[in-house]
């Protein structure tokens, strides 16, 4: 049988990422971004092989952008497309693994809705707009929650009323568990050990950040929670602050609960601790002529990242490993040292030079001789997207 070819979609409020996967090859076969939808500048970037382009389409919504991209893939693929895999972040509790499209799945997107409102709506836009376009071709779901639905109730739970969880279902659900799972996957082929029998530690470093401990392939604990913005310091989201910030706000400076929301989501993290930036490339490189709140944001990035890997190692039998992956895990040197500087107790030490050849998409160990394997594991969460949808195929 020829190798399938899976697009990938993934909808913002107001951009579509996408990529063409085709199971037999590592790279993209196509992949872009639309950008600004429902504005004036909306525009389309893509890139195949090595060849990149961009067309304005002002104006177009998702079924605009996908009706635009639609000859893109078909050219790409072949005329062969086999399925579409769609990225949706909360699924509740109701889903623990992928799931082809209909009319019950789609009522339960929405339904979900309340407990991610920036992101559940916007990924029903893109599954509804690619059902009208492609109405022939099979379509799945997979859940950024669905891979923490094997989390223990004592670590799912918050010390809360029951009726808020029973009722309400506020309790911790993690993200990332897209990426989570297939770099533990891949760290497990790389040591040549069995994903069902391994223990690992895995830090998914980018604008969004997470923890995650996985034992035997499966999701014990991870540090986000009922939303995105519980746990570590992120680009511009606080991560774990006092709960009684809000009505300390509230009190102190008349703060609403708009005002507040909107400073612990885009105005904190890096860019409030440095009053400079989200980028941690741009805090590197300030940081290196002396900048004070480029040094501070990633000295407190750092230290919350090994308290809360420290925290995660509670959930393990053993240690296999230590995964960094994402933007910033995947290419800062400095950060992956500086945080496992302070994993003395787990025993972890690094060599400098390993440390320092794996960016740019190279994988590998990067411990120091004699200490527990720590490895940089490049996501493909796109990749993960399409195995799932192409298992329900």
């Amino acid at each position: 049988m020829p190798a399938r070819n899976i697009l990938v979609i993934n909808c913002g409020s107001s951009s579509i990422k996408f990529a063409l996967v085709n199971e037999a090859h590592s790279q993209f076969s196509l992949s872009g971004l639309a950008e600004r939808l429902g504005s004036p500048d909306a525009v389309l970037h893509w890139q195949r092989g090595g060849e990149k382009d961009s067309l304005m389409i002002p104006g177009a919504d998702h079924r605009a952008a996908l009706s635009q991209l639609l000859p893109l893939v078909q050219g790409a693929a072949g005329g062969k497309l086999h399925g579409i895999g769609h990225r949706v972040v909360h699924g509740g509790e109701r889903f623990t693994q992928a799931q082809r499209v209909d009319t019950s799945v789609l009522a339960a997107i929405r339904d979900t809705a309340p407990l991610a409102p920036l992101h559940n709506p916007a990924n029903l836009q893109g599954i509804e707009a690619a059902l009208k376009l492609f109405a022939d071709l099979p379509q799945v779901v997979v859940f950024d929650t669905a891979f923490h639905q094997t989390l223990p109730e004592h670590a799912y739970r918050y010390a809360l009323p029951e009726v808020l969880y029973r009722e309400h279902g506020v309790r911790r659900y993690g993200f990332h568990g897209t990426s989570h799972r297939f770099v533990s996957h891949r760290a497990a082929q790389m040591s040549e050990l069995s994903v069902g029998d391994s223990s690992w530690l895995s830090a998914h470093l980018g604008n969004g950040c997470s923890t995650c401990a996985i034992v035997d392939g499966q999701s014990r604990d991870t540090s986000m929670g009922l939303t995105p913005l519980e746990g570590l310091v992120m680009g511009t989201r606080s991560g774990d602050v006092d709960p009684n910030l809000h009505s300390h706000l509230a009190r102190t400076l008349g703060w609403d609960l708009a005002q507040i929301d909107r400073m612990l989501n885009q105005d904190a993290g890096l860019l409030g601790l440095s009053g400079l930036s989200n980028d941690m490339r741009s805090l590197e490189q300030a940081r290196e002529q002396g900048h004070a709140g480029a040094t501070l944001a990633i000295e407190v990035f750092c230290y919350r990242l090994a308290k809360s890997l420290a925290a995660m190692s509670c959930a393990l039998p053993r240690l296999d490993g230590l995964i960094f992956t994402g933007g910033i895990g995947e290419n800062s040197p400095l950060i992956r040292s500086k945080t496992v500087a302070h994993l003395r107790l787990l025993g972890l030490a690094l060599d400098k030079e390993a440390n320092a050849r794996c960016i740019r998409g190279v994988a590998g160990s990067i411990q120091a001789q004699g200490h527990p394997r720590v490895l940089v594991v490049p996501t493909n969460e796109e990749r993960q997207i399409a195995l799932d949808t192409l298992a329900l195929l």
